[in-house]
């Protein structure tokens, strides 16, 4: 159990320490954030401020992990999705913040690479670990084999996670609040599992992201930019294939589930009809033209965070007594 202290002190600390150091730097080569003109005014005050400050976290995520969770194939797979995504997000960043090319990587470009890491861990998890493509469902008392299509619901959970928590990061701290929950929440479901080095990587994305929150709640110094929002989902939905959770990760990452729905639901009712759900999605600028302070939104939905993973871990809790 030491392991699981070291680390998330070690990756806090870490965090902390990168801060001072990595922020002037990002200052120093202008790689600062543009606002959407049609958001909350008071954003535009946020404009300039230092973005792919994502680096922090995975440093703080990786040293940590390594030295104490460092021979576990599950770990290193993990690593590679949140590195990956976190690769795909640096590009898209540097694209779009240091070269000055708005649309940042094209599509196809960050599908590719999604595409890859998906085929990797599904294959290493179901192969390679002989996990098998079926999928648990929750309280059912029932698995479903997949076959190949387990490969697309892998590329689809690594999708649609990472784009969750990148529409997610729109306020200071909301992003990397909300994962904290989340990890500490995988953290509990990887031990229950009997998954320990899993859980060191859990608490070390927990403690770095808390400890850029340090930097990153309001007002923020730096922003995460996609280099942190696609490596946090990556991680998160890595963690969940590896402990065969993807239902349950609905739950333990339910505001990033309300958030992206909020997006598909504008868009589908303005297509269809002409108006709008929203004052604006994602959902946590509605409150805020609602009315709501920018802090008041954070700390709201960093509680609804913990309600869903206490919810998540009360389902788990429940399939285990009844032997599932």
């Amino acid at each position: 159990m030491q392991a699981l202290f070291y680390a998330a002190g070690l990756s806090f600390l870490v965090a902390l320490i990168l801060g001072p150091l990595i922020i002037p730097l990002l200052r120093r080569l202008k790689v600062g954030q543009s606002i959407r003109q049609e958001g909350p005014e008071r954003h535009y005050a946020k404009a300039g401020t230092p973005t792919m400050g994502g680096v922090i976290i995975l440093v703080a995520l990786l040293i940590p992990t390594v030295l104490y969770a460092g021979k576990s194939v599950e770990v290193w797979l993990a690593l590679f999705v949140t590195i990956g995504h976190g690769l795909i997000g640096f590009l898209d960043d540097f694209i779009k913040v240091v070269l000055k090319r708005s649309l940042g990587l094209k599509a196809k470009q960050k599908i590719l690479g999604q595409i890859i890491m998906a085929i990797a861990l599904a294959y290493i998890a179901a192969v390679y670990m002989n996990r098998g493509t079926d999928l648990w469902i929750p309280l059912l008392g029932t698995t479903i084999d997949f076959g190949p299509l387990y490969y697309v619901l892998i590329f689809l959970v690594l999708v649609g996670t990472t784009n969750a928590v990148n529409l997610t990061d729109g306020l200071d701290g909301l992003a990397a609040g909300t994962t904290t929950v989340a990890a500490v929440a995988y953290a509990i479901i990887c031990l229950s599992f009997g998954k320990y080095e899993l859980a060191v990587f859990c608490v070390a994305l927990a403690g770095a992201t808390l400890g850029f929150l340090r930097f990153n709640a309001h007002p923020a110094k730096v922003f995460m930019g996609d280099t942190g929002s696609l490596a946090l989902g990556g991680a998160l939905a890595a963690v969940a294939v590896m402990t065969k959770t993807e239902l349950l990760l609905v739950l333990v990452g339910g505001v990033f589930v309300i958030e992206a729905l909020s997006v598909i639901i504008q868009v589908a009712s303005f297509k269809s009809t002409g108006k709008r759900v929203f004052l604006m999605s994602p959902i946590h600028h509605h409150f805020e033209l609602s009315g709501w302070s920018e802090t008041k939104v954070v700390i709201i939905f960093w509680l609804v965070g913990v309600a869903f993973g206490v919810i998540a871990l009360a389902i788990l809790a429940a399939s285990r007594a009844g032997g599932i």
